[in-house]
């Protein structure tokens, strides 16, 4: 057993030597087991092109606002760590020499966590090279990780089976032709899952600054040459029966709240029209997006998409920032949300159909145990999403799951949601979730709340029968 955390066999396990035995025992139970990623952003081309990653910063730094929101935090310019098109004035080893430089910043964050695990089991980097990253040995770290980006074995589809992937899930415009899945899916030498996620966002949102034109183009490529809001309707059905022929599983929607409306069609494409005018307030853009999230659970209790809603994230809050380097950025800030009152018109119509399933995430941590369990407890429709963005951090994930389990037990919960297009921190973030679920299993056996025989049975279900179960796989 090594001193270096992120190599230590126990790291995130119980301290008490006595539990922390149970939970070495359960976490034997679904340490190898098949990773299931039915929500993730990993693209789709990385998969079916199988081309060599490219340097360390644009891999592992630029892409990910986790890490640049925190550098930046400190003072360090966006510009000076972000590298590829845009408005940036470094190149990948001063950008990178800037990210050891501050790799201090991450100690007991959930980032540091999976870089930490990522340098060493995916790169092979030693653990004292790791807790000593810095200004001395940055460059040496980055020609390292460089190196390893140049094998062969290190290509995306490579990874794909080292890592244990069984299915990945990606996060789709809904006129993505889906040509990658397509070639990845008529490739018999490539036995994983890499299945499609309808994401219409831009499209239902109507302060989305491309709506109107993202709508036109729809209308125009899948409207069956109807026009007005039928056609928009009609559209949005024949994109999602396209994307469930293309292994697609779920529509994946990503508002600012989780209100939804039931309006009739006369009201519904008065709305509509006037947000095509340019003339929609505020208030009326709220309405439609509401009324649309009705109408994708319509559709989804048709066509048997799992609907997913990701809601409680305030986009883009410092508007010269987003000006200058656009969206994803790292000042998506959580807010405050409302399911029981919100969710109600959808869950009325829906909430008891069968096989339609609706998964709800949340950045508000006080709705896990007021809102979200008592929903899940009754609706059997309803299941509870994985911790998520900032809160897919180990005591966030012990929190959420100590929340939950007294009212909905472990039936109702989503699995794991790696949510990220970091792609060699998946195997980190799964492990992690894993190590959480067998501490918190073996609190309950250890205080006899739990049979272990039992605990064993529930752990494997956590792992892997609820991603399953939850995304129809």
């Amino acid at each position: 057993m090594t001193n270096s955390i992120g190599a230590n066999a126990d790291r995130l396990l119980p301290a008490d030597p006595g539990t922390r035995q149970i939970a070495r025992e359960l976490l034997a139970e679904v340490e190898h087991l098949p990773i299931i990623s039915p929500h993730g952003h990993v693209p789709a081309d990385w998969i079916a092109d199988n081309a060599p990653f490219p340097d360390p910063t644009a891999l592992i730094v630029s892409p990910d606002h986790y890490v640049t929101r925190l550098i930046h935090a400190s003072g360090v310019p966006l510009e000076q760590l972000r590298v590829g098109p845009g408005p940036y004035s470094v190149d990948s080893r001063t950008a990178w020499r800037h990210f050891a430089e501050a790799w201090p910043l991450f100690d007991g964050t959930a980032s540091g966590y999976w870089l930490r695990s990522s340098f060493q089991h995916v790169f092979g980097l030693p653990g004292d090279v790791v807790d000593g990253l810095g200004a001395d040995n940055a460059d040496a770290v980055y020609d390292a990780i460089a190196a390893k980006l140049a094998e062969p074995g290190f290509r995306p589809r490579e990874l794909f089976t080292d890592f244990g992937i069984e299915v990945l899930a990606t996060t789709d415009d809904p006129l993505d032709t889906l040509e990658a899945h397509a070639r990845i899916a008529a490739d018999e030498a490539f036995t994983g899952r890499v299945l499609p996620t309808f994401r219409p966002d831009p499209y239902i949102n109507v302060a989305h600054p491309e709506w109107a034109e993202r709508v036109d183009r729809l209308t125009a490529e899948a409207g069956d040459g109807v026009g007005g809001y039928a056609g928009y309707l009609r559209a949005l059905a024949n994109r999602r029966r396209y994307f469930v022929e293309h292994g697609a599983v779920s529509a994946d929607h990503g508002v600012r709240t989780p209100l939804t409306l039931k309006l009739s069609a006369p009201e519904a494409e008065a709305l509509f029209a006037k947000a095509r005018r340019g003339e929609a307030t505020t208030s009326d853009r709220d309405a439609f997006e509401a009324h649309m999230m009705y109408e994708m659970a319509r559709l989804s209790a048709e066509d048997g998409l799992v609907m997913t809603i990701h809601p409680g994230s305030f986009r883009n809050h410092h508007w010269p920032t987003f000006e200058k380097y656009g969206p994803d950025t790292g000042h998506d800030i959580p807010f405050a949300i409302d399911y029981t009152v919100g969710i109600r018109p959808l869950l009325e119509d829906f909430g008891t159909a069968q096989d339609f399933h609706l998964v709800l995430f949340t950045l508000d941590e006080t709705v896990f145990s007021r809102e979200l369990a008592p929903l899940a407890g009754f609706y059997p429709s309803v299941y509870i999403g994985a911790p998520w963005w900032f809160l897919d951090a180990p005591d966030a994930m012990m929190r959420f799951r100590s929340a939950v389990t007294e009212t909905t037990g472990f039936t109702r919960t989503s699995g794991f949601i790696d949510d990220t297009r970091a792609f060699c921190s998946i195997p980190a973030r799964h492990d992690a979730s894993r190590r959480v679920e067998a501490s918190f299993l073996a609190r309950l056996v250890a205080e006899h709340r739990v049979p272990e025989a039992r605990a064993h049975e529930i752990i494997v279900d956590l792992v892997d029968g609820s991603p399953r179960r939850v995304f129809k796989l």
